[in-house]
């Protein structure tokens, strides 16, 4: 069979027609009857669509957490607790938080989440939830039983600086 340069040949059944119409060209190469080579590709919408999750999933909001006016870094657990706040933080959540026992702050979350108690003993930057319905943030160590929510990852003094002076407002939201 006779062609002209960027022409390529094809043969196939009906099959592969319908293959080609759920196909997506992206780029492999192909050989023309006269010898050169083009470049083109299918990708199956299969594997486009796998793609396109795997961005949406890379996209999903990360909960942040601010006490007062700073942000600060929190590692979350991966727990139905964190995903009950997240969805309470949708919106924006703030709570006012109460100083407490000279060691951590305690506030209202405004209804009870999901939650899963175990006997623990906390350190700085700790984030539990208490009695289902309070959130907790340690700037010191205390024993009880807690859901674990997450880790603010900064050094005990600056724990104790943003925590230690009085009564704090957190925000929570998604970004």
């Amino acid at each position: 069979m006779s062609g002209c340069a960027g022409k390529t040949e094809t043969t196939g059944t009906s099959a592969f027609t319908e293959a080609s119409a759920e196909s997506t060209t992206i780029a492999t190469e192909a050989t023309t009857s006269e010898g050169t080579t083009t470049e083109s590709a299918t990708t199956s919408k299969s594997e486009a669509t796998d793609s396109e999750t795997s961005a949406e999933i890379a996209k999903e909001k990360t909960m942040v957490l601010k006490i007062g006016d700073t942000k600060v870094p929190v590692t979350w657990e991966d727990n139905d607790s964190v995903s009950d706040l997240k969805a309470l933080a949708k919106d924006s959540l703030t709570i006012e938080m109460s100083m407490y026992g000279g060691f951590e702050q305690v506030g209202p979350i405004g209804k009870s989440i999901t939650r899963n108690d175990a006997k623990t003993t906390t350190s700085f930057g700790d984030i539990v939830l208490y009695s289902g319905d309070q959130i907790v943030i340690f700037y010191g160590s205390n024993s009880w039983s807690y859901t674990r929510l997450g880790r603010i990852d900064l050094s005990e003094d600056e724990m104790t600086e943003l925590l230690s002076n009085g009564d704090v407002t957190i925000t929570l939201y998604m970004e």
